[in-house]
């Protein structure tokens, strides 16, 4: 498939995970692809890779006028880059709410503010921000995080509006539990990881936990001219999580 073709991504957090599987993904279908990450080095090619703090707006804007330099534009920003946090409200202090909120929400802000000038003189503009389930299910111990991804969630439709007019799209993919580095070294602390593995895979009516390619996929649908007229909407890629109420499975 090359239906990205001519296009130019940006993926932030694109070296590992989501992020890298989604760049693997817009590049094969044709799409020059930049990844912005802390630690971009292992970044394959075709891939392009920039060092970028999104915690740090003059490090963002550098690598953003960078690659853009480079692609000769931006057509499409996939902001992916983010941190998890455990625990109620009790147990994450200021100083951990404060980094999680600069990361997931500030970190969007900032990169989708250095890439609007190159949107705006696209002509097939797409912003698509990586959310969460925990952004609208109450999952346990995960306070931080879910308010994290709750503001990502209301800032992707506070930026449809803003900038529908100028022929930029903005979506918003909402995975479950992923199969990712940051999940397995979750489970790596866990006191029965394997136990614990086994209750995140039943949670999710499909029985087993959402691949960085299902979440890619999605995200790059969103991308796409294929989804031109979506705009403002949150993809749920979560083995039917948010939506399915399943009876107990009888032996």
């Amino acid at each position: 498939m090359s239906d990205l073709n001519g296009l130019n991504a940006l993926v932030t957090g694109g070296a590992s995970g989501i992020g890298l599987a989604t760049a693997r993904l817009l590049a094969g279908r044709g799409a020059r692809v930049a990844v912005l990450d802390l630690d971009p080095a292992g970044v394959p090619a075709p891939l392009l890779a920039f060092t970028a703090d999104v915690s740090d707006d003059a490090s963002v804007r550098t690598a953003v006028r960078e690659a853009a330099d480079v692609l000769g534009g931006v057509d499409i920003l996939v902001n992916n880059a983010g941190i998890g946090a455990l625990g109620t409200v009790e147990d994450n202090d200021d100083e951990q709410w404060h980094r999680v909120l600069d990361v997931n929400v500030l970190g969007i802000v900032r990169t989708t503010r250095a890439a609007l000038p190159h949107l705006r003189r696209s002509g097939a503009a797409s912003v698509v921000n990586t959310c969460s389930i925990a952004a609208t299910a109450g999952l346990p111990h995960r306070a931080l995080y879910s308010a994290s991804k709750g503001a990502v969630l209301s800032l992707t439709l506070a930026m449809a509006a803003d900038h529908v007019r100028e022929g930029i799209r903005v979506n918003c993919v909402n995975p479950g539990t992923v199969d990712t580095p940051w999940v397995s070294r979750l489970l790596g602390q866990a006191a029965d990881p394997a136990a614990e593995r086994a209750a995140l895979d039943a949670r999710q009516p499909t029985g087993r936990l959402v691949s960085a390619d299902e979440v890619a996929a999605a995200i790059a649908y969103l991308a796409s001219p294929a989804a031109a007229s979506v705009t403002g909407t949150a993809l749920a890629v979560d083995g039917g999580m948010a939506g399915l109420r399943l009876r107990p499975a009888t032996g």
